[in-house]
């Protein structure tokens, strides 16, 4: 009963009904991750089945990281072997186990976005074309659709109607090939595989729907088929499956999510039990009633009725301004205003976005007032430079087969060894029937021997390549006897890449982040060696975008819509909320695609707590073109009694350049700027001491530029800055 004791009627029924199918249609901020982890809980704790035959799956590791802390304290620690995860890392872990019986070796490393593109670049090369003819990228997501569908290279094959898609397939299978040799997987292989495992393996298929007799799938409007078919196929001895989305938030279609799974769900499941979770815990009522028009207007959708006890709160915000530049100028001061008046910490502020371009101008503005933000998905952790070496030399140490990290470390610190060694070399393994790495130790000359007589190498290039396979061949005879934290030093020290990277511009930097990857590692030093390795290597692999986001910073945040998604806000700014825009210009021949615009629309919309501002500009330069934009659709379908602002419409048919702004209220109060000249010294709150550049009066202001003492040159607007001037 304690478990039951804090939900609503329709959680608490949603948490009780533990046998057969189960679709929950949760809508936003109505508890859904509370539901999956109670229910969770209420199976071990009141029900008495052991935590071994329950699988949670989610689609970020860090919902699958607070699921398992949530149930830590209800089931009071009791969750045993309870598997929670994402598909990915959950597949990753059944193919490593039982992926033999259709030839995965269980040793396989995981190939992320970058070596994806570096492998297909060599299958276009290995099939006789050009890769700056046939954009890698575009050859990668037409494997990927067809990955997403099932289909090896052989069932592609019959699906091409295009010059394009029969390239398409030819650089897939030579991509397979070269996955296959080099003992990889990519994201799509591990959904893939798994589901070949289960289809052609029915003893391996009984075994572990044997074991998870009771599943719990998050987001399930954002599975595609393969996800889908891998539950289904769990799930077919028992039928106790419970799946938890929304319709209304389906906005992955580009990454090939099926909103019919979640439409159809009562197709292959006639009797499952629907629940509707309408009760939101997150926004006010008036945001929520705006959310609710957007959103109605679109036909693919479970209708639900959302409601809330939370106070109505203020109207939406729709706002006006002229340019790009006066739309991101106002979301500073806004902020600003709002933090001077108490309202919310910077840190409660996010900006959101349709496309990455839009970022530049907010990025820039927040710059030169000297406000502190943070970009969601820069550049991503794992995604940096020395980050890759190191991993790439740990993964090599894995799998010698790898020839993907085998690239990218052997020049790496500087060895002499170009693209053509490696060409060649490439060509020699192949005439030898060998990977790429096997080859090398073929170069080792006997005893007294200064090179192998068979080298097809100058000296000096076989000595550089010999040198280096000794090197690795050391690393590999220590693998199982060093924790993982030791033959990480061990490597960076050897490989001489510590002494490299700080040797760089900026290298100071670039080793605090390789130490930054040593404290991860060392999270798995209790492991043995090998899964000490091994779980580090695939940890790396699977981390998504959104697990990058770190709240409690005290800083604004900018990010896109679909990157927003299962976050929340006090107060949200959604801004180029224009034709074109928002919805994107891509959507308007596309029914489909319209709604999917519409339902990103909701999701920005409904991640908001207290206070949401939907801006637009009269006119946007963005991607080299610069034109007047007609007010989103999406705005007329919020009645008038939910909104605040200017007469936006009013606007609609302008041609001139006095546009009037619908700022509502008036701008930040000009705070005491003090006198500064070239050679001041001045303090930043946020940047430290620096020295004054120059200064110069702009408008009713004045621009310093400041060379501050470990934040670079900035500059800044005084009336913003709050610049202390120091002696």
């Amino acid at each position: 009963m304690d478990i039951l004791a804090e939900l609503n009627p329709a959680q608490r029924e949603a948490v009780e009904a533990i046998s057969g199918p189960v679709l929950i249609l949760a809508g936003p901020g109505s508890g859904k991750t509370r539901v999956i982890t109670h229910r969770v809980a209420y199976l071990i704790k009141v029900c008495g089945v052991s935590p071994r035959h329950i699988m949670a799956v989610t689609f970020t590791n860090k919902a699958a990281r607070e699921m398992v802390e949530r149930l830590h304290r209800l089931a009071r620690g009791a969750v045993g072997e309870l598997t929670i995860g994402t598909f990915h890392a959950i597949c990753a872990r059944i193919l490593r186990r039982d992926g033999k019986a259709i030839g995965v070796d269980s040793g396989f490393v995981i190939y992320d976005d970058d070596d994806q593109i570096s492998l297909i670049k060599r299958s276009l090369q290995g099939v006789g074309l050009d890769p700056k003819q046939y954009a890698p990228r575009a050859i990668q997501s037409a494997i990927t659709a067809a990955k997403s569908r099932l289909w090896t290279p052989a069932d592609y094959l019959q699906h091409t109607h295009s010059y394009f898609e029969e390239v398409a397939q030819r650089v897939y299978e030579r991509y397979q090939q070269m996955l296959t040799e080099s003992n990889a997987l990519d994201f799509d292989d591990l959904l893939m595989k798994a589901v070949q495992l289960f289809r052609q393996s029915p003893e391996v298929l009984s075994r572990y729907q044997s074991r998870y007799r009771h599943l719990q799938v998050d987001e399930f409007q954002d599975t595609n088929l393969m996800q889908y078919e891998l539950v289904k196929l769990l799930a077919g001895k028992y039928r106790n499956i419970c799946v938890v989305g929304d319709p209304d938030q389906s906005i992955y279609a580009w990454r090939f999510a099926d909103l019919r799974n979640i439409l159809n769900f009562e197709k292959d499941y006639p009797e499952a039990k629907i629940i509707l979770l309408e009760q939101n815990y997150r926004s006010t009522g008036m945001i929520l009633e705006a959310a609710s028009h957007i959103i109605s207007a679109n036909q693919q959708r479970k209708p639900k009725d959302l409601w809330t006890e939370n106070e109505p709160g203020v109207p939406v915000a729709v706002i006006e301004t002229y340019t790009e530049q006066e739309e991101a100028q106002f979301v500073v001061n806004e902020v600003e205003q709002l933090v001077s008046r108490g309202e919310v910490r910077r840190g409660d502020c996010a900006i959101m976005y349709r496309t990455n371009a839009q970022s530049r101008i907010i990025e820039e503005t927040f710059l030169r007032y000297g406000v502190p933000y943070k970009l969601v998905a820069g550049t991503r952790f794992y995604e940096r430079r020395e980050v890759k070496d190191v991993l790439a030399y740990l993964r090599l140490i894995q799998n010698p087969g790898d020839s993907v990290s085998l690239r990218r470390i052997i020049n790496i610190p500087p060895r002499g060894i170009g693209q053509r060694t490696l060409d060649e070399l490439a060509q020699w393994a192949s005439s030898r029937g060998v990977p790429e790495y096997q080859a090398l130790p073929m170069l080792v000359g006997q005893e007294g021997e200064d090179v192998a007589p068979q080298s097809p190498f100058r000296s000096h290039i076989t000595r550089s390549l010999t040198g280096f396979v000794k090197m690795m061949e050391g690393f590999m005879a220590r693998r199982r006897e060093l924790d993982l934290v030791d033959l990480f030093d061990l490597v960076v020290a050897s490989s001489g890449y510590r002494e490299y990277i700080l040797g760089e511009v900026g290298g100071e930097e670039r080793w605090e982040n390789v130490l930054e990857l040593r404290t991860v590692a060392r999270e798995y030093r209790d492991l043995s060696p090998d899964e000490g390795l091994t779980a580090f290597l695939e940890g790396a692999a699977l981390v998504s975008d959104i697990d990058g986001y770190e709240e409690g910073a005290d800083m604004a945040t900018l990010i896109t819509l679909h990157q927003a998604k299962g976050l929340e806000f006090p107060a949200v700014f959604i801004v180029g909320m224009e034709e074109g825009v928002l919805p994107h210009f891509r959507s308007f021949d596309d029914p489909d695609q319209m709604e999917e615009e519409r339902r990103l629309c909701y999701v920005g919309v409904t991640r908001a707590k207290q206070r949401v501002y939907l801006v637009r500009a009269f006119r946007r330069s963005l991607m080299g073109s610069s034109r007047v934009n007609s007010p989103s659709r999406f705005l007329r379908d919020i009645p008038s009694h939910l909104v605040t602002g200017g007469d936006l419409w009013a606007g609609e048919d302008r041609r001139v350049a006095d546009a009037v702004y619908a700022w509502n209220r008036a701008p930040a109060e000009v705070t005491a700027v003090p006198e500064l000249k070239a050679g001041d010294h001045v303090r930043h709150a946020q940047f430290g001491d620096g020295v004054v550049v120059s200064c110069r009066p702009v408008k009713d202001d004045a621009e310093a530029v400041v060379a501050f003492d470990g934040a670079g040159v900035k500059k800044l607007l005084l009336s913003f800055a709050r610049l202390e001037k120091v002696e």
